[in-house]
């Protein structure tokens, strides 16, 4: 019954300084409700990549320049520019992997496009006559560059759909000519309106042949990346040993030496996302977390500053045959509350952000899930209850050590 006497006892306090108890635990909500939102945007953030990669189907590979490993991606990923992936790399895997179905290699450059007075910023990609069937994409109007245009320094370029209304307004382009920063090009085509895929923006794309971009815009001799399909999805891992093996050899790669490239599918691509994400979100959630530690200090100052206001009470108790661990229960309990309603106050707020966040991305148009586990939910009461007791033992134990004469006499 005594620790049912001291719940109750404890609740009445605090219900009596609603105030002070609100501001004490202000700390704790604070927290609380950082670890919360920040978990669940962690969670958002990764649903949102995984449904992006997995909206481009299950059949794709891709190649990076660079060596990768287990612990992380290939070095070209953060920004490093590796040149040891060549366009003919592509073209003697579509030659000689009869399972590959369509394959495209990628460069890129950014700059102004501009059709008589007016101007679009865009990226433009130098890909293969393929890259239609890799990224499962569709012409709006004309058609897409040949084989031979592809190899031949051809100055041709089909437009994004947003490209196309900024540009001509709706008008039909085929056959004008647009400049990309100062070399004339032949609109050939249009693509069909696409949106925001593995955080690209596809209708803001301008694409030329590979080898123009290479030669004419760019002035280089490599691609940044070659991506393939798959007839079947079953086929992925023998396809990917056949490209390790050719590659190797294209390399001059004897057997105990380093591969200079990567090779990933969507589930390795997938996983090695997953563990960035997952690392990222638990190193905000510790810093979000030092704010609890914070508000753990203010409820310890304020339960020490209780015991001076309630130094009779203590010795009245004690006078009439309260032992030791009767007052260190009923502080740490009055700790424990003050953290346990911050702890839910926070969890119900952190969820309630958490959950405008999602309803944002959706209406911006990102496949973005609201994820708010019971795990976060058991985690966040878990650690309320936990710096109430850590902040509460001292001010409990002082209270507790009260000479009860001394404590009736205080004034």
């Amino acid at each position: 019954m005594r620790v049912k006497d001291s719940i109750k006892l404890s609740i009445s306090i605090l219900r009596a300084n609603k105030v002070r108890t609100f501001l004490t635990s202000l700390g704790i909500i604070i927290g609380i409700a950082s670890v919360i939102v920040i978990m669940s945007v962690g969670a958002g953030a990764q649903s949102l990549i995984i449904n992006q990669i997995s909206s481009q189907g299950s059949n794709l590979i891709g190649i990076l320049p660079g060596a990768s490993d287990k612990n992380g991606p290939p070095s070209s990923v953060l920004g490093i520019v590796v040149t040891t992936l060549k366009y003919e790399d592509a073209v003697a895997i579509k030659n000689q992997i009869p399972e590959v179905t369509a394959i495209s290699s990628y460069n890129s450059g950014a700059g102004t496009i501009s059709y008589q007075n007016q101007k679009s910023d865009a990226t433009y990609n130098g890909v293969m006559a393929d890259y239609v069937n890799v990224e499962d994409a569709e012409l709006l109007m004309g058609r897409f560059f040949t084989q031979d245009e592809e190899k031949g320094n051809t100055k041709v370029v089909v437009i994004g759909y947003s490209v196309w209304q900024d540009l001509f307004d709706g008008q039909d382009p085929i056959g004008k000519k647009i400049k990309i920063k100062k070399d004339f090009f032949d609109v050939i085509g249009v693509m069909k309106e696409r949106g925001t895929v593995a955080f690209q923006n596809k209708d803001n794309l301008v694409l030329i042949p590979v080898s123009t971009a290479q030669n004419i815009m760019l002035g280089i001799n490599y691609v940044s990346a070659i991506r393939m399909k798959v007839d079947k999805s079953e086929n992925i891992d023998n396809v990917k040993e056949q490209v390790r093996l050719l590659l190797r050899d294209r390399h001059n790669i004897d057997s105990t030496g380093v591969e200079d490239f990567s090779i990933m599918d969507p589930r390795e691509t997938i996983d090695i996302l997953k563990t960035v994400t997952d690392a990222l979100s638990f190193f905000l959630a510790a810093i979000a977390g030092i704010s609890l530690i914070v508000g753990g200090m203010g409820v310890m100052n304020i339960m020490l500053a209780s015991i001076n206001e309630r130094i009779r009470e203590i010795g009245l108790r004690k006078a009439i045959g309260a032992h030791k661990r009767d007052i260190v229960l009923q502080f740490l309990l009055e700790s424990m509350s003050i953290t346990i309603l911050g702890g839910i106050l926070g969890i119900i707020i952190g969820a309630t952000v958490s959950f405008l966040i999602a309803v944002i991305a959706k209406a911006l148009g990102y496949n973005w899930d609201y994820v708010v586990t019971p795990s976060s939910v058991f985690l966040g009461i878990g650690v309320a209850i936990l710096i109430g007791f850590i902040f509460g033992i001292y001010p409990a134990q002082r209270a507790s050590k009260l000479d009860p004469i001394e404590a009736l006499r205080y004034e």
